[in-house]
């Protein structure tokens, strides 16, 4: 073995011992490297070009052949200067709750995990494990804590987490879950400084709060663009895992836009996060934060070697809400959406996995007075690709109320334009009731009772649109409807809603006789009907 392994280059032949063999009697890194035709692990270390193994058995090469390709490695990197200019934007929090009276933890019992008073612990439960464990309310004590001064406005440990300082003004970001239910929140910079600090708004679906403490002249980070991060780019995470302040992990980018169902989609990593880390900041090799270090997938709770991280590109239009109103305003569109299958797909001619198929539209929405219809595939979002259901609920939500988008849709094989203006979530509960009012009417001069039919229902039918006849008394009953018919034309008008059939029904003069269409089981069937007075 040489001496000085960092200059080896490293020719295979008959004499070199196996990785086993080096390994059983123990052989140096360098060594092992060898025999596996890797180079030397110093050599690695160290960025040195290493010479690729021959795939000849003789010690030394034909004179004839060609010259082996270099495989270039670059060495792995150092953080500290790095670390030495983030670090002191890195902040570590502490939330606390005010103790509640003694009649308030009068029969309360103490849960067998978590316990609201070891920061560390009950973040650790309610951050990975949910509601698998019940866990004593927060700021409880036992039913045996019987302080004299018990509820009396002292304030008891909840939980604690990471965060970074946004601007040098005192502005700062961390996670939702971590200051959430928090009757105080205190801040502690890397100098031993303390503030308490004021939430100026969180948003939960987001996981995103900011805060604001009284202090000027503040490092603070500057933020990346997550559209350059590559996958396998070096990252680190600053944070305080289990209360160790300032706490410096190193990994790669896994994966971008990884979707796991939640409202954002995810920078996966390979960077050490535990519970203590939530709410600091994932940085790039230039200096720039790239992710808000939100989640792990594990199967014990601990880190298993993937974290999740929140964009900051999508953090920052949060922040920038919440700072100047204290919550989020999010687009509506008023559909109901699925993604679109593979038979669905090929039948369109569309790529797998492309489109959001609209299933309903709500009456009076802003999808409706834009004119889209049940059935219509949503392709595009302001030009962006729409790859399934989520990406387009999650697109329309970042738009602000009354603002404009342009979609483009496929209708009957055709693609279309529409320009749709967007509305507030604070409509979607009261277009919902009313919506809830319109999935029923009752024609009286029909002898009708009629329910809507969603797109699943009409394509399992194999109808164009139609709606369910509940009940049929009168002329409706006279004319051979019966309940569980499926009302398919009114007056020779194709049905398509039933707020259309009310409209049509109401100009239908009294007494006078008009075709129906109507299907029954396999059956479709054509009767008159006399329009009652």
């Amino acid at each position: 073995m040489d001496k000085d392994p960092v200059q080896t280059s490293v020719t295979a032949n008959a004499g070199t011992p196996s990785p086993q063999t080096a390994w059983r009697y123990g052989a140096s890194l360098a060594v092992m490297a060898a025999a596996a035709g890797l180079g030397s692990f110093a050599a690695l270390q160290q960025g040195v070009s290493i010479a690729a193994p021959t795939a000849t058995a003789t010690a030394v090469a034909p004179a004839a052949a060609a010259a082996p390709a270099a495989l270039s490695v670059r060495g792995l990197p150092d953080f500290a200067d790095l670390v030495q200019a983030a670090g002191p934007a890195v902040v570590y929090i502490e939330t606390s709750v005010k103790a509640p009276s003694r009649s308030a933890r009068r029969g309360q019992q103490a849960a067998p995990f978590g316990g609201g008073n070891d920061p560390m612990m009950d973040e650790f439960f309610r951050r990975f494990f949910g509601d698998a464990f019940p866990a004593m309310p927060r700021g409880a004590q036992p039913e045996a804590d019987t302080a004299p001064n018990a509820g009396s406005g002292r304030m008891l440990p909840q939980g604690s987490g990471s965060g970074f300082i946004l601007s040098t003004d005192g502005v700062v970001m961390t996670n939702a879950h971590v200051v959430d239910g928090a009757d105080e929140v205190t801040v502690k910079l890397t100098d031993k400084r303390q503030f308490k600090a004021k939430v100026l708004g969180k948003d939960e679906r987001t996981d995103i709060a900011v805060l604001k403490i009284d202090a000027q002249g503040l490092p603070a980070l500057r933020t990346g663009d997550v559209n350059k991060l590559r996958v396998g780019e070096w990252v680190i995470a600053i944070g305080a895992p289990f209360g160790l302040e300032n706490t410096v992990t190193a990994g790669i980018v896994s994966a971008k836009q990884r979707d796991t169902g939640q409202f954002v989609r995810f920078i996966q990593t390979d960077v050490a996060v535990n519970p203590g880390n939530s709410g600091g900041p994932l940085i790039n090799m230039r200096g720039e934060v790239v992710g808000v270090n939100s989640q792990i997938l594990s199967g014990s709770g601990g880190y298993m070697g993937v974290s999740l991280s929140i964009p900051i590109d999508e953090a920052m239009k949060v922040a920038e809400q919440l700072r100047a109103t204290g919550s989020v305003q999010r687009g509506f569109l008023g559909v109901n959406i699925g993604d679109v299958d593979d038979a669905a797909a090929e039948a369109l001619k569309l790529p797998k996995g492309e489109g959001a198929a609209i299933t309903r539209v709500l009456p009076k929405s802003p999808a409706d007075k834009a004119g889209l219809q049940a059935g219509d595939i949503v392709l595009k979002f302001n030009g962006e690709k729409i790859e399934g259901s989520r990406d387009l609920q999650r697109r329309a939500s970042t738009t602000k109320p009354g603002e404009k988008s342009d979609l483009t849709i496929l209708r009957s094989g055709k693609t279309l334009g529409i320009t749709i203006t967007t509305g507030s979530e604070k409509d979607i509960e009261r277009l919902s009731k009313a919506d809830e009012r319109s999935k029923t009417t009752e024609l009286m001069r029909l002898g009708l009772k009629l329910s809507a039919l969603d797109a699943g229902q009409l394509r399992e039918l194999s109808v164009p649109g139609g709606v369910k006849v509940d009940a049929a008394t009168g002329a409706a009953a006279a004319a051979g409807l019966q309940a569980g018919d499926i009302l398919l034309e009114l007056a020779n008008t194709p049905v398509q809603s039933l707020a259309q059939v009310q409209a049509l029904a109401a100009t239908l003069p009294a007494k006078s006789m008009v075709s129906v269409l109507y299907r029954r089981g396999n059956w479709t069937m054509r009767s008159g009907m006399r329009v009652g007075g």
